[in-house]
């Protein structure tokens, strides 16, 4: 592929300080396929999506080097966009999901040459209230593990140290009243944790709902409802696949759905795509075909 313009927004702190690395593996690469390139380094929170969005309209194609965080913030840079540029994400960060639900290479020279040889695919795109979201919309469990990470065990341990902050929130974790709406139908009771899943992996690990796609214009929505380490790791560990036919024992109900209300008796943090950035009630539908992202053949 060849681009007339280009842009390319790097996030200095992504990928425990392998960021001179991963710039010598992918310039080389993107830069013949450009003609005029931008490259902008973020310095705060939120650089990624002005950029974007001041940049966005102007450009054939934006990438990205960094986490899901950096990932994050371009996808609502861009999203609100009337004219959208091609995205191509290249996995700088500790867990890069929504990369691994592309089957973007995690070695940065890979995807690289993948993505600038690579086909389009047009994604769906989560909106809760005025934000978006590319992976994932999270209440409880996961939001209360996203607050209570400590920075220098996830710069230390990368992934694990997601997993050692949601084995010390998960004893604290009380059951919260929820009431869902979706497409017409109402549920109620009582949940540790709400996924609204548009991705198919949470801190590296692939989640067990084979339903979930990014572009089938709808969400996969898993509500855990018992509060024990067993029914979380089970969903972690993927040591068995969910169905939309769970038994009442499993602790889990798993339903699809491209519009919901989800609403808790005391406001709760929100983590979308692993960050904490609003609290409940939220409204949330999807935008079907959104964003169009560059992929591996």
């Amino acid at each position: 592929m060849r681009w007339k313009k280009g842009m390319l927004i790097y996030n200095k702190k992504a990928g425990n300080d392998k960021l001179e690395r991963n710039l010598e593996q992918c310039l080389p690469i993107i830069a013949p396929h450009i003609d005029e390139f931008l490259i902008l380094q973020t310095k705060e929170k939120g650089d990624a999506s002005r950029f974007c969005s001041e940049y966005g309209e102007d450009m054939d194609v934006v990438f990205v080097l960094g986490g899901d965080g950096t990932v994050h913030e371009c996808v609502n840079g861009l999203s609100s966009l009337g004219k959208r540029p091609l995205f191509g994400v290249l996995p700088g960060g500790t867990c890069n999901d929504f990369s691994r639900t592309l089957k973007i290479p995690q070695n940065i020279r890979q995807a690289s040459e993948a993505l600038v040889n690579g086909k389009v695919r047009s994604i769906d795109i989560g909106q809760a209230d005025d934000a978006y979201f590319s992976n994932f919309w999270g209440v409880g469990l996961i939001s209360d593990a996203s607050s209570n990470i400590d920075e220098q065990e996830k710069n230390k341990f990368g992934k694990i140290g997601y997993l050692l902050s949601a084995v010390r929130t998960i004893g604290d974790n009380n059951p919260f009243p929820f009431k869902l709406q979706y497409d017409g139908n109402m549920i109620e009771g009582e949940a540790i944790m709400i996924l609204v899943l548009n991705g198919c992996y949470i801190g590296t690990n692939l989640l067990p709902f084979p339903m979930v796609s990014p572009d089938d214009g709808l969400f996969g929505i898993a509500i855990l409802e018992k509060a024990n380490l067993s029914a979380f790791f089970e969903i972690m560990a993927m040591k068995r696949l969910w169905t939309e036919k769970l038994s009442p024992e499993s602790g889990v109900t798993y339903l699809q759905a491209g519009t919901l209300i989800i609403e808790t008796k005391m406001p709760l943090d929100v983590d979308m795509d692993g960050e904490i950035y609003s609290q409940t009630p939220t409204r949330i539908k999807i935008l079907s075909h959104h964003l169009s992202v560059l992929t591996p053949n």
